[in-house]
């Protein structure tokens, strides 16, 4: 199994000590890091400046979501930082949630699938720079039909430095993952767990199945992120961990619209969810954390002791379908070594 770092979104201010973590991620193997977006910091210009102090490492998106931007210009910035970088770019994409998608970027939320069908269609034609870019589709049209009506079929500027840049899919829902087995390079989980680890090899295997499928379980990567607290109390360690479970099961989105709350609810933490959930929604953020049970976050962390998170990885993570597992945490520097090893071994 690979290892990654996360360094995520940020609210206030960007996460401290960021350039010193990368450093020390390089250094010590670390395979890949990893920035995120949700309506606030974006997820490549903290990719291009961190990953500007690098060498090595492989710099990815968990992800971008797509309704940030039009297909063509994801691609321009994808393969603008995949030159720059060497060829070290993991494109994840993800197809975000109504709430944002609607509410933040002014776009139409349903038929997420096809949209993301559409949209990989269109980047990965823009770096094969075959041929001016044209697509018809359902969602996407390119020219645009309309307008002036003087828009006119475009190839790059750029030679792409790989015509065939990895794409990741941030996908929860079964159908969502079984599209990510199709048409994508690997799987960007969000609140993986071990034990429904048979569950998602199930939808994973149900897109390799398919017709036409670009992969297959053998040459697919499954990159997760796991959060990490470390501390010799499981419970103190998990409680530092409650507020951020709290809110994607009970915050992010409206109540029946909430993905994060869906795959809570698949592991069996249902009635915690609804009750995390009510106490969210009408306004107090911190009951609803003090109700989410320290074992629902032991489901989708690492958290304790060393000597405890060393043996979860072993005999818990490592014999999913994961193949990279991105600690949300960079470890005590005094446990580092054993943490990675644990996760390299």
């Amino acid at each position: 199994m690979k290892v990654g770092v996360m360094a995520g979104y940020w609210g206030s201010h960007p996460p401290r000590r960021m350039e010193q973590t990368i450093a020390e991620a390089e250094a010590s193997g670390v395979d890949s890091f990893w920035t995120a977006e949700s309506y606030g910091s974006d997820a490549l210009t903290p990719l291009a400046w961190w990953g500007a102090r690098t060498s090595r490492i492989a710099l990815g998106t968990s992800v971008c979501q797509i309704s940030a931007r039009t297909p063509t210009a994801l691609a321009m910035a994808a393969q603008t930082i995949d030159h720059l970088s060497g060829g070290r770019l993991i494109l994840g994409i993800g197809a975000s949630g109504p709430q944002v998608v609607e509410g933040w970027y002014g776009q139409s939320y349903p038929r997420p699938l096809e949209r993301t069908r559409e949209y990989v269609s269109i980047m990965r034609s823009v770096w094969r720079r075959e041929e001016p870019v044209t697509f018809e589709g359902k969602h996407f049209q390119l020219p645009y039909q309309g307008g002036t009506g003087l828009g006119k079929p475009l190839k790059s500027i750029v030679h792409p430095l790989r015509s065939d840049i990895p794409v990741y899919m941030g996908a929860e829902g079964p159908k969502n993952v079984a599209l990510a087995a199709e048409i994508a390079d690997g799987w960007t989980p969000l609140w993986f767990s071990p034990k429904t680890d048979d569950f998602y090899r199930a939808a994973l295997a149900e897109g390799f199945a398919r017709e036409g499928a670009r992969r297959t379980a053998e040459d697919f990567e499954v990159a997760n992120v796991c959060w990490l607290s470390e501390d010799e109390d499981v419970e103190r360690a998990a409680a530092r961990l409650k507020p951020v479970v709290a809110l994607y099961a009970g915050g992010m989105g409206a109540k029946g619209a909430n993905f994060h709350n869906d795959v809570f609810v698949r592991m069996g933490w249902g009635e915690a969810c609804a009750e995390v959930q009510r106490l969210y929604l009408a306004g107090r953020a911190d009951l609803a954390a003090q109700a989410v049970p320290t074992a629902m976050v032991e489901d989708v962390a690492l958290v304790g002791p060393v000597d405890k998170i060393c043996e979860d990885i072993v005999k818990r993570w490592k014999p999913t379908v994961l193949t990279t597992l991105i600690l949300g945490g960079w470890p005590r520097p005094q446990s580092r070594e054993r943490i990675l090893e644990a996760v390299r071994s």
